[in-house]
């Protein structure tokens, strides 16, 4: 009989182990002095911000042809990390061009003041209260980091975020804000048939329809618009030559290699800054090869 009991009794020990190794946990804290940027990950069900060993160090005076978006980031950045009233900030536009670049030139610059960074994937934004309850205490200033936003209808991830803009990640004196870059003004896709349902009053004046009013409606909860746009073919030659110079190469060589720069962003169908960058970093690596 006892006999019976203890197996019993083990294997109910083993299934309360299963069971709890499915229930959620509470999110616990990383070791904050390990990095100065966090990812927010999930392992079996269960969240975690792990440490980024290797941040990229991007400086603000690396990027080129976006000044007046730059200010205005770098002014929005400066507020929080004083403490001052500061906007949650949606950064929208072409690719390449320096959103997500700018984000991280900002940690950079602001980290020695107590900025930190946590990036958190569009699927697991139901879970920012967590995060936000979990730094709350803590002296530093985060930007909650969502690179490449988008969302398709009906996702949880949209309405989650949108609740959370009017609420406490939005409210004065919190010590987080959400930095999100996008391809999409409006996050959420247009369609033609949107327009169908705008209305029009006798006097001209429009007004847009429930469809449209949803897919404004997120963009709208970020205080700060800032968008970028394509670079003129003299703006990609001039951010080619700052990285080049970047790398050493005479100017000599830099001006001679503005033809090669045009064929690269030509067979890429971009004149971004990430492709001037890709070209120089492949160019400065062929002279290298051959010296």
């Amino acid at each position: 009989m006892n006999e019976k009991f203890e197996r019993l009794l083990e294997r109910a020990e083993q299934l309360i182990t299963r069971i709890e190794s499915v229930m959620p946990r509470p999110l616990g804290p990383p070791d904050w002095s390990a990095s100065i940027a966090f990812r927010y990950r999930k392992r079996g069900g269960h969240g975690m911000l792990e440490p980024v060993r290797h941040v990229a160090r991007m400086s603000l005076g690396d990027l080129k042809e976006i000044d007046g978006q730059k200010e205005r980031i770098r002014r929005n950045t400066l507020h929080f990390v004083q403490g001052l009233p500061a906007n949650n900030v949606l950064l929208t536009g072409a690719r390449g061009t320096g959103k997500s670049s700018l984000v991280k030139a900002c940690l950079t610059e602001y980290a020695p003041q107590g900025l930190r960074l946590i990036e958190v994937d569009k699927a697991d934004l139901v879970d920012l209260p967590d995060i936000v309850d979990l730094v709350s205490d803590r002296p530093e200033r985060f930007m909650v980091f969502c690179d490449d936003l988008s969302f398709d209808e009906g996702e949880a991830g949209y309405k989650a975020l949108k609740s959370i803009l009017d609420g406490s990640v939005s409210a004065g004196g919190q010590n987080v804000l959400i930095y999100a870059t996008s391809n999409r003004r409006h996050l959420l896709p247009e369609y033609m048939k949107d327009n169908l349902s705008y209305a029009h009053t006798e006097d001209g004046e429009v007004h847009p329809g429930e469809a449209v009013e949803e897919k404004i409606s997120l963009s709208e909860r970020f205080g700060l618009w800032v968008s970028f746009y394509p670079f003129s073919q003299d703006e990609y030659l001039r951010i080619v030559a700052q990285w080049l110079a970047s790398y050493g190469v005479e100017p000599e060589a830099i001006e001679a290699a503005r033809p090669q720069a045009l064929v690269w962003a030509l067979e890429r169908g971009s004149r971004s800054g990430r492709v001037a960058y890709q070209f120089a970093r492949d160019f400065a690596g062929g002279r290298a090869e051959t010296a």
